[in-house]
């Protein structure tokens, strides 16, 4: 889970807020505009979402690579 986290925020591990895969994330699942993302609105995100984020990094670490995979 935490290497996934770890992959995630590649290039942007010391400032998450501004990593553009991370703000398609939360655009995209919570509805919040990718432009209006700062520091204090993804840690206030970051708090109020965190069992539903755990629950997501879990479920993409256990199906990481089992769409990439041939089946033969």
């Amino acid at each position: 889970m935490l290497r996934l986290l770890w992959q995630m925020t590649r290039g942007y591990r010391l400032k998450a807020w501004k990593s553009p895969y991370l703000r398609w994330r939360i655009e995209t699942y919570w509805g919040l505009p990718a432009e209006a993302i700062d520091f204090r609105s993804f840690w206030t995100f970051l708090w109020r979402c965190r069992r539903e984020l755990v629950r997501y990094l879990r479920w993409a670490s256990k199906n990481r690579g089992q769409y990439t995979q041939s089946p033969i």
